[in-house]
């Protein structure tokens, strides 16, 4: 029997709350361990988020070769290298990497390397990369387990060994016919980074759109979008089994709405969702409960059913973003220090970075409907901020939901060039509670998307029936 060696806290997990944590209160005086199987620092700064940003980059620049005549620039080749995209994809994570061990090693929290698997009570034996084994106890355990990419039970899928965002976002070729199993956030920002890299690409989604939990409106404009870059959509459309091989020859046989279809193509891509990384780990022993779905039961507090554990980021069931994560680790370390912080009613944005960006927050028409909350409605064409004309990107528009029977703001959606930062703006006008009539009144600096609100708010909001009658 291992001989049993106690800490303050124990976290499993170095994803972006369970790092934040451990540093902090390893910072504080706290003895604090910190189990990781694979990726330091987590997978957004590895696999997820900023590799997928960085590659999505390059592909926007990429576009731009295609237009240089529009600005003035002449090329004589613009091929794309996919060695070239990853080395610099690589060089980024690798300097992300070496910076997370160097907090690790200023912030005094104790990096283990390995498998961690529950005994009992807050009790794990860990076996590190490099041999051994050790028996952890924390007095105060946190699980920042996360997810990983859902491959459905369709038949053949698995055996034609599809690639996840995982492996395409580590690809060096091209693939020359990219089918894309999904239309979600990872499917769409994926889908067109490939096609403006020179792949085609078609995208298969079940539902009646794209982005499904998007407003009818933003679906239809990323469609428009995808057809104007040459990837071909097909929706309402089931995949029905899967022949061939990844990265070779693959065929998928789909049923839709003109009957059963092959499509064939050379890499398929999965993303259809998420699942959590709760099983196989002796959660059970620890007393910390599943939801039906497979990810830890927590309370307002992310606190478990087992006293003294907690979890956080998508292990918990939290929205899927590393901004959210953050903010768990922020609701446990307040309430850590006698706080009263809870993710009840959380003011949470959505991004996606196709290009143009889309950025949400707050209710959309479609919530608000099923809601039931009555709401006035804001339009604008981003062709109408002159910010869009300097960068020759006047796709998409912006709408601002406005409270029925008062002047809250209730959500706000763009789907245009810089709508991440524009969305800031009406995220912090929403925390404080502004009145949209206020915000009507700022000054915004000329030429910024922000300037765009200035005229989306000269504006009178009018019913959303109105908005649907218009020609």
């Amino acid at each position: 029997m291992s001989v049993t060696e106690n800490y303050d806290l124990l976290v499993i997990g170095s994803g972006e709350a369970g790092k934040y944590l451990a540093w902090t209160m390893a910072g504080e005086g706290h003895r604090t361990a910190v189990v990781e199987r694979k990726l330091i620092g987590g997978s957004c700064p590895n696999i997820a988020c900023l590799p997928s940003k960085n590659i999505i980059h390059s592909a926007k620049v990429r576009s731009f070769t295609r237009r240089a005549a529009e600005f003035g620039v002449e090329l004589e080749s613009a091929a794309t290298s996919m060695k070239g995209v990853q080395a610099r994809k690589r060089a980024m994570v690798e300097g992300l990497r070496r910076l997370h061990l160097d907090r690790f090693q200023a912030s005094g929290a104790e990096l283990i390397m390995g498998e961690a698997r529950f005994v009992g009570e807050r009790t794990v034996d860990v076996e590190p990369a490099d041999g051994g084994k050790r028996r952890i106890r924390g007095e105060r355990v946190f699980l920042d387990l996360g997810t990983h990419a859902t491959v459905p039970d369709v038949p053949g899928l698995a055996a034609a060994r599809p690639m996840t965002h995982v492996e395409l976002l580590d690809l060096d070729r091209l693939p020359e016919h990219l089918i894309v199993i999904g239309g979600g956030y990872v499917g769409l920002e994926l889908a067109q980074a490939m096609r403006r890299f020179g792949a085609r690409v078609t995208v298969i989604e079940y539902g009646p759109q794209l982005a499904g939990r998007e407003d009818a409106d933003v679906a239809e404009a990323i469609l428009e979008l995808f057809r104007d870059e040459g990837i071909t959509v097909h929706l309402r459309t089931h995949l029905r089994r899967v022949d061939g091989d990844s990265g070779r020859d693959v065929r998928a046989v789909t049923d839709g709405p003109d009957g059963e279809h092959m499509i064939e193509g050379t890499d398929l891509l999965v993303g259809v969702g998420r699942t959590p990384n709760t099983g196989g780990i002796g959660l059970e022993r620890a007393g910390v409960k599943l939801t039906d779905t497979g990810y830890v039961a927590v309370d307002e507090r992310l606190a478990t059913t087992a006293a003294g554990v907690w979890a956080m980021g998508d292990c918990a069931g939290s929205p899927h973003f590393t901004h959210v994560a953050f903010d768990d680790f922020r609701v446990v370390h307040d309430n850590l220090h006698g706080g009263g912080s809870t993710t009840t009613d959380r003011l949470v944005p959505y991004c996606m970075y196709t290009d143009p960006e889309l950025a949400r927050v707050g209710c959309n028409e479609s919530e608000a409907r099923h809601r039931g909350i009555g709401y006035r409605v804001l339009t604008l064409p981003m062709a109408a901020v002159l910010r869009t004309r300097t960068l020759s990107e006047p796709r998409g528009f912006m709408k601002m939901l406005i409270a029925a029977d008062g002047d809250e703001i209730l959500g706000f959606t763009a789907f245009g060039a810089e709508a991440s930062e524009l969305m800031a703006a009406v995220q912090t006008a929403m925390i404080s509670r502004t009145p949209y009539t206020a915000l009507r009144s700022a000054i915004f600096a000329h030429p910024t998307a922000s300037e765009g609100l200035t005229f989306l708010l000269r504006e009178r909001p009018v019913p959303p029936s109105a908005v649907a009658d218009a020609p």
